[in-house]
């Protein structure tokens, strides 16, 4: 892969330089996503020049994807710990009650494990079918729960909780809510039927313009005939280039957008954008798969922990939390990296064989960017790797979000007593998962917010 041969860069708070030539970042122009697109044209005819075929790529990509420290990462050695703390929670109080916090609900993934669609749509009926057909389930199984899917239960989890913080500090809900603005990345055909879906349901609860929207590429995968050059290849099915590729879409001018009164997109330039955001101290990117969020969904004492780490000098803060023992998984693996002189999370696709037993601390997926104009600034500079995957015969670049860990000065925190993912990933995960929405469909104010938007 091609390296940045610059100097070491120091970032802009003046406190954090890294070699970039050790990691493998490439730069592109993200100017849009045409330009975008030409980046990854350009970089597979330099990158992959020495293969023929995407058959040759599939049996080269743990080489071609692997982290080039990898032999050397030994254990996390500045984890912190987040304890339960009065100040923390009062400072992620204040933030949430504040304004101070943009919301990010990424919901352009698919179930492909499940072989299920998009994950927004799952109900617990479709998914007590599904562990009932699988024997997951016993036939009839969680045939009461309310028929709400993962996706507006994220979202009304979220606004239920502020809504319930501000009747708890005294404070008037319109108001507070008001603050809140909320980016919801979505893909594919019936987006605009699922974005007015979501204002009209979400509009009694949050102003209509506090709501903005970007829709996630999606791309051919490049081929190569004999003979010729690698291209895209309009005859294979587009695909999403991964959350690494969402991250940089929202650098990209006129990307995101809000519906008007009339159901209209108004799109934002780059800058507005980026103005915006500078009105935020915090982005947190949420992880739809989550199942612990549809119960508490509001963390304060993380969003305290990661105010005052942002405070202080931190561009990006990452919650670690241990791998499962009994059922490792294959993630973001958090380690330190002698080379670098830091901790680092490392993404799977650069992990190459290493046995999901082996990795023994995993990112959440709940990533906090402080003042993240700034991160976003130093994506477009330094840009991020480009994993290659080969599916269906055609290859396609999946950048994670994740290695935006290595443009900015990172903290990664993990909680006294972590338990290990509980995420919807699979079929085994649908028993915990409806047990998840049975637990939510009981709690105090749940059912009244789904009554409230017109959803039952």
């Amino acid at each position: 892969m091609p390296t940045d041969s610059a100097p070491p860069f120091r970032g802009r708070d003046g406190i954090f330089s890294i070699n970039y030539s050790k990691i493998n970042m490439t730069f592109f122009n993200l100017e849009n996503p045409e330009t975008y697109t030409e980046s990854c044209l350009r970089l597979a005819r330099s990158f992959l020049a020495d293969f023929d075929t995407p058959a040759q790529v599939a049996l080269a990509a743990e080489r071609l994807n692997a982290y080039p420290n990898l032999d050397v990462l030994q254990a996390p050695k500045s984890v912190r710990i987040l304890e339960d703390s009065e100040g923390l929670s009062e400072l992620g109080r204040r933030a949430v009650l504040e304004g101070h916090i943009f919301w990010e609900h990424p919901i352009a993934g698919e179930a492909t494990r499940l072989g299920l669609g998009r994950k927004f749509f799952l109900t617990p009926a479709v998914l007590a079918r599904q562990g009932a057909s699988l024997g997951c389930l016993p036939v009839g199984a969680y045939v009461n729960l309310l028929p709400i899917n993962l996706g507006f239960r994220h979202l009304l989890e979220l606004l239920l909780e502020i809504k319930n913080l501000a009747e708890q500090s005294g404070l008037d809900p319109k108001v507070v809510l008001s603050r809140q603005k909320m980016l919801i990345i979505s893909t594919g055909d019936d987006t605009v039927d699922l974005e007015r879906l979501i204002v009209k349901t979400l509009s009694s609860i949050l102003p209509q313009e506090n709501l903005l929207f970007m829709v996630q590429s999606v791309f051919h995968g490049l081929n190569r005939i004999p003979g010729g050059d690698w291209f895209f290849d309009p005859a294979s099915p587009r695909r999403l280039h991964n959350h690494g590729q969402m991250v940089m879409q929202k650098t990209m001018d006129r990307q995101i957008y809000y519906l008007d009164l009339s159901g209209q997109r108004v799109f934002l330039d780059r800058s507005s954008f980026f103005s915006l955001l500078n009105d935020f101290e915090d982005l947190i990117s949420y992880n739809i798969e989550d199942l612990d969020f549809l119960n508490r969904a509001l963390d304060v004492e993380a969003l305290g922990l990661a105010v005052r780490l942002g405070r202080s000098g931190y561009g990006m803060i990452m919650e670690i939390t241990p791998n499962n023992p009994d059922r490792p998984i294959k993630g973001g693996m958090c380690a330190c990296d002698p080379v670098l002189g830091r901790d680092v999370v490392v993404e799977s696709f650069r992990l190459g064989e290493m046995p999901p037993r082996d990795i023994k601390f995993i990112n959440k997926n709940f990533n906090h960017y402080f003042r993240p104009a700034r991160v976003l600034e130093l994506l477009r500079e330094k840009g991020l790797f480009m994993p290659v995957l080969v599916d269906d015969d055609r290859v396609y670049f999946q950048p994670v979000q994740g290695d935006l860990n290595f443009l900015t000065k990172t903290a990664f925190f993990a909680r006294r007593r972590a338990q290990p993912l509980n995420s919807l990933k699979s079929s085994v995960d649908i028993p915990a998962a409806l047990a998840a929405m049975g637990t939510q469909d009981g709690r105090s104010g749940f059912r009244q917010i789904v009554e409230k938007v017109g959803l039952i």
